[in-house]
């Protein structure tokens, strides 16, 4: 196709030239009309040429230019007789697919975006200030604002959500905010903010979610675990006391029973009775947990209950060959003196469990005081938390030991929040600490 082009242009040139040539020679034989011909057929192709270049010149000036500004509306013919014009076709056409990708993942986003009970409102930065880039209808719904496209507006419309993302500086933050309802009450949000920043353009992500359907959300699954460890327990025990059950019924039918049949059935009711012991034992935990009496607060100073508890299980750490060590500074705090016992046990137990297989196994216990608030630490140098059971270490009858219960860090987590306050655990490179904070 280039070689056709390049042809036919130097032909219709050497036509010209031909015809050029034509004219002079018959104007010097003086065929002046003859002459005349040829001369407006030589100047006729000249015109013709250069009027060909002009126009590929500028149809192709006129492809580039649309691909500048992103505009696909053109449809010029894939095959072109010109090299020039024939590349830039092609770069047409592969940008116009580009860009149509572009649109459909686009409209996929703003789909799902659409879709998420979340509000979301991303804001992109300009020169000197931020505009809005997106916002879905749930965003939109939640504040009863109009749909913006310029940020400074929603000072005017929203101050106190204005306010907010203006003193994050745009930057990572996590906050709450009450928005109104209606004319009765208000509800609260969670409003969290995201930089992202790329290579061009700088955004910030901004999420609104219903802290009481975050709430409802992880009680749902917290209940649906409840269920499958339940499920899961009382399978486990009935399954076998039905089978020895069923095993016992088809002796006793027999006409005589020996000798060796009775000891059959006396080791099944024995096997029976265990497993209904069992079950007593996780009936009674459960109840612990779920019966959970109201806390009879008083004013008490922690390090007596610290020492007193330190004492109760000095021969289990000398046992175990563990080095317990405390700094116990004394504050005052509102509290059931017999569940902070209670909750402290459990902490100590856990953490004895987590190093008695080392041969330097230590725990470390502490009190501190930031600000209005009181924290108990107990600290273990063990093989620590991992990611795996991070999120399941608080539910009721998770454990990872056989002679586990599961029940010990459930019922310190509610005796926490039946104190107005709550435990913590972090992970460290050697180990794990777990707090009880009180307000």
């Amino acid at each position: 196709m280039k070689t056709k082009f390049y042809i036919i242009q130097i032909a219709i040139l050497l036509l010209g030239l031909v015809f050029g040539i034509l004219a002079f020679d018959c104007y010097e034989s003086g065929k002046w009309i003859t002459a005349l011909l040829f001369l407006c057929l030589s100047v006729f192709m000249i015109i013709l040429n250069i009027r060909n270049a002009q126009q590929s010149g500028k149809e192709t000036e006129q492809i580039l230019q649309a691909i500048n500004h992103k505009d696909f509306s053109l449809f010029p013919d894939k095959k072109q007789n010109d090299p020039l014009k024939q590349k830039a076709v092609d770069l047409y056409y592969q940008e116009k697919e580009k860009n149509t990708d572009v649109l459909s993942f686009k409209i996929l986003y703003e789909n799902i975006l659409n879709q998420l009970d979340i509000g979301i409102m991303i804001l992109k930065e300009n020169t000197n200030d931020w505009e809005v880039f997106y916002s879905n209808p749930k965003f939109i719904e939640i504040l009863k604002v109009p749909k913006y496209n310029r940020w400074s507006l929603y000072e005017e419309k929203s101050p106190e959500f204005f306010k907010l993302i203006k003193d994050t500086d745009y930057r990572e933050s996590q906050d709450f905010m009450e928005v109104s309802i209606n004319q009765a009450g208000f509800q609260t949000y969670s409003l969290r903010t995201t930089r992202l920043e790329t290579p061009r353009e700088d955004f910030c992500i901004i999420s609104l979610e219903s802290v009481q359907k975050i709430i409802e959300r992880k009680e749902k699954m917290a209940w649906n675990n409840l269920m499958k460890v339940i499920s899961h327990e009382l399978l486990n025990t009935l399954t076998p006391i039905n089978s020895l059950i069923r095993n016992m019924e088809y002796i006793t039918d027999q006409e005589e029973i020996s000798r060796d049949d009775q000891e059959e059935i006396k080791e099944s009711l024995k096997i029976v009775n265990n497993k209904s012991e069992q079950l007593l034992n996780f009936i009674n935990n459960y109840r612990q947990v779920a019966e959970l009496p109201k806390p009879k607060l008083q004013k008490i100073s922690i390090r007596p209950v610290i020492e007193k508890v330190l004492r109760l299980m000095e021969s289990e750490f000398q046992n175990k060959s563990i080095t317990v060590s405390a700094n116990i500074r004394d504050y005052m705090v509102m509290a059931d003196e017999k569940m902070l016992e209670r909750s402290l046990i459990n902490l100590l137990t856990n953490a004895l469990h987590a190093v008695e297989d080392l041969d330097n196994g230590k725990i470390k216990i502490n009190t501190d005081q930031q600000n209005t608030r009181t924290v108990i630490q107990v600290e273990d140098n063990g093989i620590g938390i991992s990611d795996q059971i991070s999120d399941k270490i608080f539910l009721p009858f998770f454990t990872t030991r056989n002679s586990g219960s599961g029940i010990g860090l459930t019922l310190t987590k509610s005796i926490m929040e039946a104190h107005n306050g709550y435990i913590n655990f972090r992970k460290q490179q050697q180990g794990s600490v777990f707090e009880l904070w009180f307000t």
